[in-house]
């Protein structure tokens, strides 16, 4: 198994589409990216603390690639707007891959100067690229959201 962690909006629509994906194994939602500790969804909300609502994947790289996560993520959000996605307006909501290795670290790179070039979207692509931080997941009931409670 390897790790994975992409921020793309709201995490709740984020883990459900990733949970389709064959090949991921599990998905679990959080925060990474700043400096608070043990942060809560209300200092993420307070927007104080630096981190983005983000997915950790453990996937089976035998059956989905890191590159094929990426072009994933990718179409499951606008990575054009800053910190914000939709109505969703903050840092928290910032498009972000946060990698766990150099091969990632590249890859990551590779695909959205890809995708940038290739002017599929209208606008530049301001996905953030960083080396993971801390995971911090996030309280029980945002696991699995949609699932328990429908729709998004």
């Amino acid at each position: 198994m390897e790790k994975a962690m992409f921020g793309a909006g709201c995490f709740w629509g984020v883990e459900a589409a990733f949970r389709r994906v064959p090949g991921v194994e599990e998905v679990t939602v959080g925060y990474s990216g700043g400096t608070t500790e043990n942060p809560t969804y209300q200092d993420i909300c307070a927007h104080g603390t630096g981190h983005a609502e983000v997915v950790l994947l453990q996937f089976d790289p035998g059956a989905v690639g890191f590159e094929q996560l990426c072009e994933v993520f990718f179409a499951l959000h606008d990575p054009t707007q800053l910190d914000r996605q939709g109505p969703d307006v903050g840092d928290q909501y910032r498009s972000a891959i946060f990698t766990f290795d150099e091969a990632q670290l590249q890859t990551a790179h590779e695909v959205r100067d890809r995708l940038d070039s290739s002017r599929r979207f209208r606008d530049d692509i301001v996905t953030q690229i960083a080396p993971a931080a801390t995971f911090w997941r996030a309280e029980d009931y945002h696991q699995r959201y949609i699932e328990k409670h429908g729709g998004h």
